[in-house]
């Protein structure tokens, strides 16, 4: 018995299968914590240059139409690919503005716009409203200001603890270029 046990005692070769046993679990952790950042900071970027794009686009018209915006919202699932923006995810586009004198020198939304099914309203306010705008950012008199928001629900695949479930939101502004986009045409 004694030569049986001293025989097991100098084996070595099952100890590197031990080792690397116990280590599968730590790997992958980390595999799938790996995967599940990288995907949360790449839908960061699509959302931001998202919200980029729709506003940019709307901001170069001379004017608008719903058949323009639903043009631009068709875009939306290139832009942003591979998330899922129509049912994850929403694009809303504002347009604001101060009109010239003699009317009252406040700003409205004078229009609105959305695609996508994600149920969320704009942190501007609705249509026909004073805009609640950030710290820093003002209309002038006669000026319109084109925003895109775009939000998402971002579900993670495989580990919820790393990066947990959330909705994710980006804007950007722009002064329109030619046209005063204050209506949308028929």
């Amino acid at each position: 018995m004694r030569t049986l046990l001293s025989r097991l005692c100098a084996e070595r070769r099952g100890g590197v299968m031990a080792e690397f046993a116990a280590a599968i679990p730590v790997l992958a952790l980390m595999l799938m914590g790996g995967v599940e950042v990288s995907r949360y900071a790449l839908l960061n970027q699509r959302l931001d240059r998202l919200a980029t794009v729709m506003g940019d686009l709307v901001s170069q018209e001379e004017s608008v139409t719903q058949a323009d915006l639903n043009a631009i919202f068709a875009a939306t699932s290139s832009v942003a690919w591979p998330f899922d923006m129509t049912n994850s995810g929403n694009v809303i586009i504002s347009s604001m503005s101060i009109p010239p004198p003699p009317a009252a020198a406040v700003a409205k939304i004078t229009w609105q716009r959305h695609s996508g099914n994600l149920a969320v309203s704009s942190k501007f306010g609705a249509e026909n409203a004073t805009p609640t705008l950030p710290n820093g950012l003002s209309i002038g008199t006669n000026q319109t200001i084109i925003a895109a928001e775009v939000f998402y629900h971002f579900k993670p695949f495989l580990i919820g603890t790393l990066v947990p479930e959330q909705n994710v939101y980006y804007r950007a502004f722009f002064r329109p270029r030619v046209g005063a986009l204050t209506t949308i045409g028929s």
